[in-house]
């Protein structure tokens, strides 16, 4: 038993192709242990490793006599690859049917939009892409006609890119605010995100100012019956808009990974409000995953894994640790999108035996083993660890 849960998804950081990778384009993705061989079989991440991590099946990765924490791999029962499927499920939520993902959007849809936004019917992109080369391949033509630019990806989203000194941002967070109005339906997107940028031509670059804009979760997830039982969540990095703030009381809306962690361990020392504290590290996705950058990746871990000792530390005897991701997003691939592949789950409790989890149907395992552990019961969808 416990009385409260941190959770750390360490966004994209999936641990091997699922077998139905071969539908989505994904065979021999392998996030974790393609960054590992690419850095030559060198990854500075002990503590994560004394977890556990090396002892997951298929890990690639160096194992330990005795970990410290219960250690598994997931499998995401949703027929999806994306951030907000995969949260949603943690919770508890199977995404049935899944978001629609499209190469193109209508330009009906694009003319109607952008005229309900008092703008002419002129975007530039519309295409699956990389964000940063799009904003290169667009960008100047952008700044000299002030058109939006409107992509997607294999992932389930609707993504709008403008210079700040061209669009604002509160006139580019309306546009995406009239977007994910509007699509519904067949144009059913998971999610519609805020892509900004600034600088000059050959030298533009995002800013940290996304902002995601999905929908209310489509069913019960165990945020909301927790908070239906006087419960709180705080929410951490991205989560209030993974959720739509639905089940998240609380929120600490952090930009990247060193002020998530940060936030993190502010939380643990402080805080005895929320009984979860939910955190979503995003660089390992925004920064490096998306940008095919194994190099940056692999930092990424190693700086994370150094402030583990002080996360660790930082926990209360009847504190519960989940370490995991939603996704994975190869660095190595010729692809940027996301991957579909399994997710670590490590589990970790002071004074508790390490077990190992093996291989899990669903990420709802989750949901059903912090419901179970806080005395609610059985969730109804996954398995308690």
């Amino acid at each position: 038993m416990f009385s409260r849960v941190c959770i750390i998804v360490l966004d994209s950081v999936g641990i091997g192709a699922l077998p139905d990778a071969v539908e989505y384009g994904d065979v021999g993705a392998h996030t974790l242990g393609n960054i590992y061989a690419a850095r030559g079989k060198k990854l500075e991440i002990p503590n994560l490793l004394q977890l556990g991590l090396g002892n997951i099946e298929d890990s690639r990765l160096p194992s330990v006599a005795e970990p410290m924490a219960s250690y598994g791999r997931m499998a995401e029962l949703t027929r999806a690859k994306d951030t907000t499927s995969g949260h949603w499920e943690m919770m508890g939520l199977i995404t049935d049917p899944p978001f629609v993902v499209l190469e193109k959007f209508p330009d009906e849809f694009l003319a109607e939009w952008l005229k309900e936004n008092g703008r002419p019917p002129k975007w530039l992109g519309n295409l699956p892409a990389s964000g940063t080369e799009i904003i290169d391949r667009l960008g100047e033509e952008h700044v000299k006609t002030g058109a939006p630019i409107v992509y997607t990806s294999a992932d389930s989203v609707f993504q709008i890119a403008a210079h700040e000194d061209i669009i604002p941002l509160p006139e580019l967070y309306k546009l995406c605010e009239t977007a994910r109005k509007k699509l519904i339906g067949d144009l059913f997107v998971g999610r519609v995100i805020a892509r900004p940028f600034m600088g000059k031509p050959g030298a533009f670059r995002r800013t940290e100012n996304r902002k995601d804009y999905a929908i209310p979760p489509t069913g019960k997830t165990i945020l909301d019956a927790l908070q239906e039982n006087g419960q709180t969540t705080l929410g951490i990095g991205k989560i209030e808009d993974i959720f739509c703030n639905r089940g998240v009381a609380n929120a600490n809306h952090t930009k990247n990974n060193s002020d998530g962690i940060a936030a993190t361990m502010e939380a643990l020392e402080t805080n005895s409000e929320d009984t979860i504290i939910f955190t979503n590290l995003v660089d390992f996705d925004m920064q490096y995953g998306h940008r095919n950058d194994p190099e940056g990746y692999a930092s990424a871990l190693e700086a994370f894994d150094r402030a583990l000792p002080l996360i660790l530390a930082s926990l209360r005897l009847d504190d519960l640790l989940i370490i995991t991701a939603d996704h994975g997003c190869d660095p190595t691939t010729a692809s940027t999108d996301h991957s579909r592949e399994y997710v670590p789950i490590l589990m970790y409790q002071k004074n508790a035996p390490a077990t190992a989890l093996g291989t899990r149907k669903t990420f709802a395992d989750i949901a059903a083993t912090i419901y179970e552990g806080l005395g609610y019961g059985e969730w109804g969808i996954g398995t308690a660890f």
